[in-house]
């Protein structure tokens, strides 16, 4: 979510239990501004928190002129010192599949794991930091959850995405349709669309892969909230994703509350 509209947004995704002390609200008031001048990034998100035993990881998303373009992601622990990260490579996220278990709230934290063919010859072997899990588990995250509404961002002829300033929020309708929200990364199954599907697609905006497909069936759950004024997309895929959007508006955004596991056992509880 917009770092400029943190305190407002907030208050929008609590209903989920989701929030921060008026502490650290006062701290990334502070920060992420900052942040993005040092940084020269075009805007700062605040993406969220992953919850570890020891202690907690603040993330924040750098952006360029490309919204589709990779983003620049930095972790702080106490929401004013902030450490840049690395991209995530696809080795990061294999690993990263073998690690269990809850974050500890250290990134010097190494994950070991028992191996040897014999009971006597075996030997822990360090996996990965904490770190380097870190950075895969945010980018499974963003593959997976990271959304926005249908026609807030348009694809360039040359290929580049941007913020559409024409779009002023879904109607009250269209806001609570699976099929109107888009994953925010690189699509998978636009083409394998027929002829006759994509006759009915908008190359400018349907450039993304829609909610309705997603597997498993039902793994997003869509409410109204605060009277009915603001709709709230939560994941029940990876728990503590919240995602709003104040129809006919243009406020949107999604943040992360969570212990950064995902949810195994999903397809057994449907």
């Amino acid at each position: 979510m917009e770092a400029l509209s943190l305190p407002a947004a907030l208050s929008l995704v609590a209903g989920g239990g989701a929030g921060l002390s008026p502490e650290l609200r006062a701290a990334l008031g502070a920060s992420l501004p900052l942040l993005q001048r040092d940084y020269r990034f075009e805007r700062v998100w605040f993406w969220g928190c992953i919850q570890g035993v020891r202690g907690a990881y603040y993330i924040a998303q750098g952006l360029g002129p490309d919204r589709a373009a990779p983003r620049s992601r930095l972790y702080s622990l106490n929401c004013l010192d902030w450490s840049l990260l690395t991209p995530a490579t696809e080795e990061m996220l294999a690993l990263a599949e073998e690690v269990k278990g809850r974050f500890q709230g250290d990134p010097s934290f190494e994950y070991s794991e028992l191996r040897g063919r014999k009971e006597q010859m075996k030997v822990w072997i360090p996996v990965m930091k904490e770190e380097a899990r870190l950075i895969a588990t945010i980018e499974q995250i963003d593959r997976a959850v990271g959304i926005v509404p249908r026609g807030a961002f348009v694809k360039t002829p040359l290929g580049s995405v941007h913020e559409n300033r024409h779009f002023e929020g879904l109607s009250l309708v269209e806001a609570k349709k699976l099929s109107s929200y888009f994953h925010f990364t690189e699509p998978t199954d636009l083409k394998n669309k027929t002829l006759m599907e994509k006759a009915d697609l908008d190359p400018s905006t349907d450039f993304l892969n829609s909610l309705e497909h997603d597997i498993p069936q039902g793994s997003w759950s869509i409410q109204l909230e605060k009277g009915g004024s603001v709709v709230v997309l939560r994941s029940l895929l990876w728990l503590g994703l919240t995602f709003y959007h104040v129809p006919m508006t243009k406020q949107f955004g999604y943040v992360y509350f969570g212990t950064g596991e995902k949810n195994l056992d999903l397809p057994f509880m449907l």
